[in-house]
């Protein structure tokens, strides 16, 4: 197999991988028979490709061609996940922050990336395992990451856990710093560590840091603010601002004006998305800039996802006054029936918006003494039978409120209004911030970077330096591909099945498009007779020029 190992390898050089990693690795055991960089360049580039388990990588590699891989013809059947182990050891012992320092400076030069706006994002790395030795401890003298539980992202509360700290460029959403940290470390406390890397990346304070609602504590963005910076982030529902102004909007008609106009996310000739701004009439406490936002699809969302949940929870209570209210009722107190109506309330989320009362009553029940058929002599014995009801009702003040606060959005900003307009702070937080998320789901489910099943924390936490490394790669592709395209005025490629257009190729699309290229050799008594090279598909040489190759180079190992 060739695949696009060709396409891999020219963005790995360009990156001065082996030579970065070379300069920084531990000097290798004069014993070892598989150098850890090696390992380390098969890793990479199956982590970019088709992510296999470590203990499958022998396998993976003796399909492909091994000068592609970096290796020598004898040196496939030495991959095994041992060595691959212990590659990764010698990289968590080597200085990684000065390893990622030289890999993402040289990157930043080579690829003339824009460091102007930077998106921050977190995400949880899930882990199975019990990890009761990961606790920070040293390991060959380096401290290590605690894997505990934590609010985990990936909805997996009963796995422990990693946070994943990343952070993008605006141009090509190309990443220029992560760190990894202990389980149950708040997103909060992570920004001002974040900030200044970033400030020594950039070399000044002259960037625009944009995140999400932890980062709005008055200590981070004061921090920022008083060292020069400038950050973008949404306000939180737990501020008293946002309280204060929807409290406004019950009794004004506040002026919105216009500021951008999107195309629907889902239906090619739906109604664009119509995104006003206003000025918050309540000042920031700290003096910041204040701007709110209603969004014509956010109004349209509110009042369904409002409306869907009131649903489910009126079919709810209605099936659970059935229950309570049978001849056969399970229930033994009015705290229990209320209970029950109050786990429904909480589930679907609609405590604000239903009320519900438990009540009980005593009524007589008779019954018979003794066996058999009621007659005259008979004997009743009068017992007192508990029976409960359960009501509700519709708090009509409450949903009238949050529907006239429906689509609207608060972000803040320490920049002024002739700084940065109403429409560019918008663009920033709401079309480039979900860049992070498109890296995290290229982390998680390109490269499979969870659920995570290695036991050593420390090989962990080199793993997933690979793991960066191999975004790097995924991205810059994808940023080439599409920058070529915008300068040669390509509005789409014909890479999806049936030669449908593609308007903006991803890095997974274009590596499949090489993936069925296979180079054939002919021997004969164990010696090479003709060698026949893959056949370059003409879709496949247009990709090669977007991204400045020829044929020719792309099939020379």
């Amino acid at each position: 197999m060739v695949g696009a190992l060709p396409l891999v390898n020219h963005v790995l050089e360009r990156l001065r991988f082996e030579h970065i990693f070379e300069r920084h690795l531990p000097a290798p055991d004069p014993r070892a028979t598989l150098p850890p960089l090696q390992a380390l360049g098969v890793l990479v580039r199956n982590l970019v490709l088709a992510r296999v388990p470590l203990y499958a990588m022998e396998e993976w590699a003796r399909e492909r061609v091994p000068s592609l891989l970096g290796l020598a013809p004898e040196q496939v059947d030495l991959l095994n996940d041992d060595r691959v182990g212990r590659a990764l050891d010698r990289l968590f012992d080597t200085d990684r922050q000065a390893l990622l320092t030289a890999i993402l400076v040289h990157m930043v030069k080579e690829f003339k990336i824009s460091l102007e706006e930077l998106h921050n994002d977190s995400t949880t790395i899930t882990l199975h395992g019990q990890y009761k030795g990961a606790n920070g401890k040293r390991v060959r003298g380096k401290p290590t990451l605690v894997v505990t539980l934590g609010h985990n992202k990936d909805h997996r509360p009963d796995l422990k856990q990693l946070v994943w700290i990343l952070t993008v460029s605006a141009d090509g959403a190309v990443p220029v710093y992560f760190k990894v940290v202990d389980g149950n470390t708040e997103d909060s406390t992570t920004h001002i560590e974040t900030w200044e890397r970033l400030r020594l990346l950039v070399g000044s304070t002259r960037f625009l840091y944009v995140a999400d609602s932890k980062l709005c504590t008055r200590e981070n963005m004061k921090h920022i603010n008083s060292n020069g910076g400038k950050f973008i982030t949404v306000m939180p529902r737990s501020r008293k601002e946002d309280k204060l102004f929807k409290d406004w909007l019950q009794a004004n008609a506040p002026a919105w004006q216009e500021v951008a106009r999107k195309p629907h996310p889902r239906l090619k000739h739906g109604l664009p998305d119509v995104f006003r701004a206003l000025s918050s009439p309540i000042p920031d406490p700290d003096g910041f800039r204040v701007i709110w936002y209603q969004s014509s699809h956010k109004i349209e969302r509110d009042a369904a996802a409002r409306s869907t949940a009131l649903q489910s929870a009126w079919k709810a209570l209605v099936q659970l006054k059935a229950r309570v209210e049978g001849p056969r009722p399970r229930f033994r107190s009015c705290a229990s029936v209320a209970a029950a109506a109050d786990d429904i309330l909480k589930e679907t989320r609609t405590e604000r918006w239903i009320q519900c009362e438990a009540s009980s009553a005593e009524g007589a029940v008779f019954r018979k003494e003794t066996r058999g058929r009621p007659g005259t002599n008979s004997r009743w014995r009068r017992q007192l039978k508990m029976s409960f009801r359960l009501d509700w009702a519709l708090r009509k003040e409450e949903i009238d409120y949050d529907a006239r606060t429906d689509g609207v959005f608060p972000l803040i900003t320490d920049y002024s209004e002739a700084e940065l307009s109403d429409a560019r702070v918008l663009e920033a937080y709401k079309s480039n911030q979900p860049l992070v998320e498109k890296r995290h789901d290229l982390l998680k489910n390109v490269e499979a970077a969870t659920p995570m099943y290695l036991k050593s924390v420390s090989r962990i936490e080199a793993l997933l330096f690979m793991h960066f490394v191999a975004l790097l790669a995924h991205a810059l592709i994808e940023r080439e591909v599409r920058r070529a395209m915008r300068s040669r005025r390509l509005r789409e490629l014909p890479l999806y099945p049936e030669d449908r257009p593609c308007k903006a190729p991803s890095t997974r699309r274009v590596l499949e498009v090489f993936e069925n290229l296979q180079r054939h050799v002919l021997y004969r008594n164990g010696r090479e007779i003709q060698r026949f090279e893959p056949e370059v598909s003409g879709r496949q040489v247009e990709l090669l020029q977007l991204f400045g190759m020829t044929s020719d180079a792309f099939l020379t190992p």
